[in-house]
């Protein structure tokens, strides 16, 4: 088995700024309701002329560059993404727009935690030498999902991106120490995004077409799933690694609610000053908040060579994650 090393990381948010007290203007609510409910106090929003490839592409040429990588040199794209700019996925436009012309691209749909889950996916074609290098994104515009009348679920949510190059570590070194992945189906009602059926009949010939509703949530639910399961999802994967909560440098939870961050934070005894958190800049960018916060630390200097991060991310699915890295740099 090879080993598995996170060269670099980059990320990509659009230009347009929305803080709570423009929504306040136009809804039912305040910053101060927002920001001590959630934690958020402003969220990035993609533009009429933009789309999710193009966001994606800028977090990953951004990784490439980071990794003093050539576009022709990854082997492999993984896209994962719940708001594809087409239902047939969008790998093979973010691969022909930064000329990747090697890889082969897929999307992975598993909302909030569907970087952990690419992330997981990368790393067994890397361990099985079936790739060198693979570009795993995780990318959302959620934006153009919501009701921006419905203020339980408009507030939460922003547009960004957010790569990692993942390679081949000649000295099979794993920097990917462990991970615990989960589902249950039976809870998907809780966070999704329906579809809608109408039939119609043309002569002889009946049919059904329709179309997708705005996203969906129940939050209560939600922020029972995230404060039980994480933790214990958690605590497994430490296991795994046999690693104690001690040892570890940061916590990286998908940005979803800061007082989830929180919660979590003291169920498994961890100190808040080792929580990674940027959601009062972002909001909820689903697929994209780990990644972005990722890159965010790692450019800032806060994560440093040796330390341990524990990353999990949580949402619609219901699914559920984590991994655990430990960040080595190249020797």
């Amino acid at each position: 088995m090879k080993g598995s090393h996170i060269l670099s990381t980059g990320s990509a948010v659009p230009n347009i700024s929305i803080d709570n007290v423009s929504l306040s203007k136009t809804l039912n609510t305040s910053d101060e309701w927002i920001s001590t409910r959630t934690g958020i106090k402003q969220r990035r929003i993609l533009g009429k002329s933009q789309s999710i490839t193009d966001l994606a592409a800028e977090a990953s040429n951004k990784a490439l560059s980071n990794g003093l990588l050539q576009a022709t040199d990854i082997d492999l794209i993984i896209l994962a993404t719940s708001s594809q700019h087409d239902l047939f996925g969008s790998a093979s436009k973010l691969q022909a727009i930064i000329g990747a012309k090697n890889a082969i691209a897929f999307d992975i749909t598993a909302a909030c935690s569907g970087f952990v889950i690419a992330l997981a996916t990368a790393t067994q074609f890397i361990e099985t030498g079936t790739y060198k290098n693979v570009l795993v994104v995780g990318a959302d515009i959620l934006s153009r999902w919501v009701d921006w009348s419905d203020r339980r679920t408009c507030i939460l949510f922003g547009d960004g991106a957010g790569a990692a190059i993942v390679q081949t570590d000649t000295g099979n070194k794993n920097d990917i120490l462990s991970f615990q992945l989960n589902t249950n189906g039976l809870a998907s009602n809780h966070l999704s995004i329906p579809y809608r059926k109408n039939y119609s009949n043309t002569g002889s010939i009946h049919y059904s077409s329709g179309r997708y509703s705005y996203l969906t949530m129940n939050g209560k639910e939600v922020y029972k799933f995230a404060v039980s399961q994480v933790p214990e999802s958690i605590k497994k994967c430490l296991e795994k690694a046999d690693i104690c909560t001690k040892d570890i440098s940061w916590l990286l939870l998908h940005q979803a609610n800061q007082r989830i961050l929180e919660t979590v934070a003291l169920k498994l005894g961890i100190p808040s000053h080792k929580i990674i958190s940027n959601i009062q800049y972002y909001g909820n960018t689903s697929a994209a908040s780990i990644p972005l916060a990722l890159d965010e630390a790692f450019q800032s200097g806060h994560i440093c060579n040796g330390d341990i991060i524990v990353i999990a991310g949580f949402g619609a699915g219901l699914t559920w994650g984590t991994t655990i890295i430990k960040w080595n740099v190249i020797e």
